[in-house]
Parts: structure tokens; sequence; C-alpha cells
């Protein structure tokens, strides 16, 4: 076969996976009725940052949005608060099925969606619930320069990350393709392989959620169609909305916590977003049909078909997590090895060095420990371990809280918040009202525009003009992907973080002005 045979077959595959995946499992299923299915969503105030979805119909609990009124119109603007609506019917759901600020619909889950499960109530575990892009997250780093030192030497950096970081749908780098041997390291260790093939320190390794290792990974549920697409993917950024953001600290909330966290006024960072890659996104591919047809076998109803479920201890249950758990240490381990590469370029071009601040998980379930109300007895909570789906959620851990570094002990978990292209990120820390969330909190702005409306109203040019004009340098795989992150397709993550502050979740620390991206 031709280079140009093999080429066009590929995007045929691509073509065909993106239709077939848009359809979702093809087993057979009657769906049970939906409690707010095509009808208006009432939301009751609880105060000025929580509204309350009424429990009817087949709900289990009821809904909770975080969310300022503000944000309500943005809310109702699609179905995603009848997804909230719809989580609160799956068997074992504990507290209530949650909303983030950032939410907007999703594939069974809202994204922005939390809820947690109780294994000895009959929790379930559901991929609706964690999504396509398995342990898509993002990692802050920290380095020693000022804004002054990248002064007229950013095009170059940026052009420099963007050579060094392979970016865009298929990217890949040829001088790192895993072998079989090296794939199976990464799915089972995460980050730990990293360490050991000297592309992690044991610093990184401290500051990265779960240590850069989710337990139970097995390796063996990987089919070796997501194989075949993880092998040559580690260390690549993808498409979509994934970055890497040069930004600068330009104001600072909290000088205690900043200093903890190892930021200043005027520093520079950098800021990488991505996941799986084509191998988690092939997991949830693999698992959607296996899980409609759990749901079938042990009676679950269900509300929507991207619901698809299983008893957590049954055996696809289990399988799904031990594949998902494998896929999330590869996205610790391909953000790592973007970080190496990052490096490599700070080191050539400025002689500087980056520090990891922390890497989390925005899409994900694991088990956890948390306070619930009691429901018999004495007044007060009881600590229950409960398997918490976040889907486009950050964790966000209080401070003395055991799961933290020690570095971060006294101060809380840094939660990392992305915004747009043109304004402004935030780095907040976790704070004692999570517990009302899991220890969950939103994980950037939430998308107004669908990338196909942000096309029809945006052109390349208007963007790259806009940024330009804001001093703002951006280098694309593709025009289409910087049409589609275009600053006006995205809320503003202030009034999201101040939600998020307003409830309890997180504090704000700091905030990062982007200047330079690099986008797939």
């Amino acid at each position: 076969m031709s280079r140009k045979q093999r080429k066009r077959r590929q995007q045929v595959d691509r073509i065909k996976t993106r239709k077939r995946d848009s359809r979702g499992p093809d087993t057979e299923f009657e769906l049970a009725e939906a409690p707010y299915h095509n009808r208006p969503v009432p939301l009751e105030r609880v105060d000025d940052n929580r509204w309350r979805v009424p429990q009817r119909g087949s709900m289990r609990v009821e809904g909770l949005v975080f969310a300022d009124e503000s944000l309500l119109p943005d809310l109702r603007s699609d179905r995603c608060l009848e997804q909230v609506a719809n989580v609160a019917t799956l068997p074992g759901i504990v507290g209530r099925s949650l909303a983030m600020p950032d939410i907007h619909w999703g594939y069974g889950f809202p994204i922005g969606g939390v809820a947690a499960f109780d294994p000895d109530e009959g929790g379930v575990v559901s991929p609706g619930g964690v999504g396509y892009d398995i342990n898509c997250g993002v990692r802050l780093l920290a380095s020693d320069l000022s804004a002054g030192d990248i002064q007229g030497r950013l095009p170059a950096l940026t052009d420099a990350l963007f050579n060094a970081i392979p970016a865009g749908v298929g990217s890949r780098r040829k001088e790192l393709v895993l072998d079989e041997r090296d794939l199976q390291g990464v799915l089972r260790d995460g980050v730990q392989w990293a360490v050991e093939a000297g592309y992690a320190t044991l610093e990184d390794l401290e500051r990265i959620e779960e240590r850069g290792r989710i337990e139970g990974a097995d390796p063996s549920q990987i089919s070796e169609r997501a194989s075949q697409r993880g092998l040559p993917q580690i260390g690549t950024l993808g498409s979509g909305n994934h970055f890497a953001e040069i930004g600068v600290v330009d104001e600072i909330y909290d000088p205690q916590t900043a200093r903890a966290f190892g930021l200043r006024q005027g520093q520079v960072t950098l800021m990488i977003h991505s996941g799986s890659r084509g191998l988690g996104h092939q997991v949830c591919t693999d698992f959607l049909g296996v899980m409609l047809r759990a749901a079938k076998r042990y009676g679950i109803p269900l509300v929507d078909r991207q619901l698809c479920c299983a008893p957590i201890g049954s055996e696809e249950a289990n399988a799904y997590l031990g594949a998902m758990a494998a896929a999330a240490n590869y996205a610790f381990v391909n953000r790592q090895v973007m970080t190496y590469w990052a490096r490599e370029v700070f080191r050539r071009e400025l002689k500087a060095e980056l520090t990891t601040i922390y890497d989390v998980c925005h899409n994900i379930a694991k088990y956890e420990d948390h306070p619930i109300p009691r429901d018999e007895g004495p007044s007060g909570t009881e600590t229950r371990r409960l398997l918490v789906h976040r889907k486009g959620a950050t964790r966000a851990l209080p401070p003395g809280h055991a799961l933290l570094p020690h570095a971060y002990a006294a101060v809380g978990q840094p939660v990392i918040i992305p915004g747009d292209m043109g304004r402004y990120s935030f780095v907040l820390r976790g704070a004692a009202g999570s517990q009302r969330s899991f220890g969950s909190a939103c994980h950037g702005a939430g998308r107004l525009l669908s990338r196909s409306e942000a096309k029809r109203r945006f052109t390349a040019k208007d963007v790259q003009r806009q940024l330009e004009a804001q001093g703002i340098c951006v280098r694309g795989a593709s025009r289409a992907t910087i049409v589609e992150e275009v600053p006006a397709a995205y809320k503003d993550v202030a009034d999201v973080v101040q939600v998020v502050e307003g409830s309890g979740l997180a504090e704000r620390v700091a905030r990062i002005r982007p200047v330079g991206f690099v986008k797939g």
C-alpha cells in the first residue's frame, strides 16, 4: 500500500470512528421515563450561589447546581440541567447530583457534573460520568523567570514550544515511540514509569494527584485497538481545547498560600492541558456497549442510553475501572513527557527551569473517603468510601487533608482553573466547604458556543487579530481549532470562580494572564 493510500485509509477510519462514536452502542434497550425529558427543569434557590433541582419521578436524590443568577441563562441554553436530573436516577447515588458553575451539555453526564456512588448501597460506575477523554487534566508549572525576561522573546519561545510539543489530531513525536513493554509500564505504573525512564523527578511525583498513579489499573483490559492508538501519542497535546499556555502571574490574592505554592507577582508560568488521547477515547468507546448490555443484564432502568452502567463490584464494572485507571495513568505520563519537552525548551531558549506546582484530573472515577450526613442515630457525619465520578470537575482538598503533599498540607490543594485564550486563568486552594461537593470544584470557564457555532461566527483571521492586539502569541496545528477556541466561545472564568469561592468550595490565590499559546 502506497503512502497516499495509507493516508486515505487512516482518514476513512477516523471518519468511521467518529460516526460510530456519535451513535453510541447499538445494543437494544427500552428506556425508562426521564424526570424532565423535553420539559423545563425548575430551579429552587438555596442561596446566592446554589440552586436545587427538585426530586421528581425516578430521581433517587435531588440535584444541586452551583451558579449565581448571572449564569442561569447559560445553563438553560442547552439540556445540561436535564442531565443533572437524569444522573440523579442512577442506583446508589449519595447526597445529590451536583453541577459546577461551568456546567454544559455532555455525553450522559453534563460536563461539570459530580456524583458519588456507594458500593454498599447498589452503586454503579458509568463511563458517561468520566467521558471519552479519560483523565483530561491540567498541570501548572512555575519558572524562575519574570515577565521582563521574555520581553521580545515571546514569539521565539512560543515557536520553540510548538516545535517541541506535537499538537493536533494524530500528532506524534518521532523521538519517543513506546514499544509494548513500555506501554504496559505506563498503563500500570503511571508517572513512576516516567521517573525510572528519566522523564520525571521525585518532586514531580509528589505534586500530582494520586502521585501520578490511579490504583487498580489493569492493562489487560486495554484493547489492541486502544494500545495501537496510544503507542505513538505519548507526550502530545492532541486537538480540541487542549493547549500549552505561557502565562504571567498578574494578581496575588493570598500571599501566604501563593508563597507555599511557589507563585509570585510577575512570574512566568506554563500550563499544560491534555488527556489520554486516542487510547482513552478508545477505552470509552470499547466499554459503552459492554455497559449498556450490563445495565440490561442487571435490570438497571436507564432514562438515557448514555448513562449505561454496571453495579460496582460486577465483572463489567471491574473491567472498566481497570481499563479507565490504566488510561488515566497514560494521561498522567502524557502530561509529564510534555513537561519534559517544555523544560528542554526553557533551558535552551532562556536558561530557565520549570517546577511542577500541581497536576489535577478533570475526568475520572475513583474511590475516595468522604464525610456524609448520618441517616440514623446521632446527628453529624460518618466517613464512607465512595466511587466519585468527576466529569469536567477538579478535586479541591482543604487544608489538613491526608492526601495532600507535605508542602501544601497547611494551605490546601492547588486548584487550577484555566480560562480562555484572551482573558485569564486562576489558581485557587481547596477549602473546607468542598465537603459538600465530595471535595470538588469547577475545572474551567465552560463553553458558551459549540465549536460549529464558533466557526460560523468567527474566522481564523478575526481570532488571530484579536489576540495579537492583546500581545498574545498563538501557534496552532490548524486554523479551525483556533477559531473553535475563540475567547467568546467561553464564559468569563472570573464569574465561574466567583461562584466557587462564594460557595466555599475553594478560595482564590492568584490570577494568570496568558501571553502565548500552543494549540492542537
